[in-house]
């Protein structure tokens, strides 16, 4: 009985006390989690920052091609000419298939990575197409140390068989048989002229990026030089001998 009193009292005394003096309600629990404002302002800002350094991050990435394309496209001293012409959109090679002399199936992709010094010309190679590989064939070798990077190569446009004779001069040369629809798409002379009339130049990344003027000789072999040399210096940040290996 005295139990029941005791409890009884208890309960009194606590419905007794004013509101202020009980429990906080769940409610006001609840509000009491909320972030701050200057916390939500801070999270903010922290996302904002992530996205600033994410972007950074591929700026640092890409600057070194966009650097050295900038080099020579735009800083350029007074006085200066290209002997190449420049192409402007590039030409990118296209996703197609070529041929090795020995009938092999051989993606145009692979040609990808390093710089390209292209000549065009008939599998029979006339006066003039040989004149064309003997310059190839000169301009990289003078390039010195820096010839490694990069490829002499000849594509043959029709299916004639290439002399023999040619056999010990090309044996450092690319030579691959391409279709002459799928050269229309990614190579253009200039007005006038033929595809088999110039040499091309093409970057790692497989753009065609300048045209040397027609019946070069060895006065302009020596301004082609000079381009090739430039071209090579503006992007030795990023670009290094060889292909990059698949991964």
């Amino acid at each position: 009985m005295s139990g029941s009193k005791s409890s009884d009292g208890s309960f009194a005394r606590a419905a007794s006390r004013p509101p202020e003096a009980q429990d906080e309600s769940p409610l006001g629990l609840t509000v009491h989690t909320l972030p701050s404002a200057e916390q939500a302002v801070a999270s903010a800002q922290r996302t904002r920052h992530g996205r600033w350094k994410m972007l950074a991050v591929l700026a640092v990435c890409a600057a070194p091609v966009v650097a050295s394309y900038f080099t020579y496209y735009v800083v350029r001293p007074e006085g200066r000419r290209n002997y190449g012409e420049l192409i402007d959109p590039q030409r990118t090679l296209p996703e197609r298939t070529a041929m090795t002399l020995d009938g092999a199936a051989v993606p145009l992709s692979t040609l990808k990575g390093q710089w390209l010094l292209v000549s065009v010309g008939g599998g029979d190679c006339d006066a003039a197409c040989q004149k064309h590989l003997y310059l190839q064939r000169q301009l990289r070798e003078s390039l010195g140390r820096e010839k490694d990077r990069l490829d002499w190569v000849w594509l043959v446009n029709d299916t004639a068989t290439p002399p023999a004779a040619l056999d010990t001069a090309l044996q450092k040369a690319t030579v691959l048989r391409v279709d002459p629809a799928d050269l229309a798409a990614w190579l253009a002379p200039a007005a006038g002229q033929a595809l088999p009339d110039h040499l091309y130049v093409v970057d790692p990344m497989g753009n065609w990026m300048m045209r040397f003027p027609a019946a070069m000789d060895a006065s302009g072999a020596a301004k082609a030089k000079r381009d090739l040399e430039r071209l090579l210096r503006a992007s030795s940040s990023w670009d290094e001998a060889g292909r990059p290996a698949k991964p």
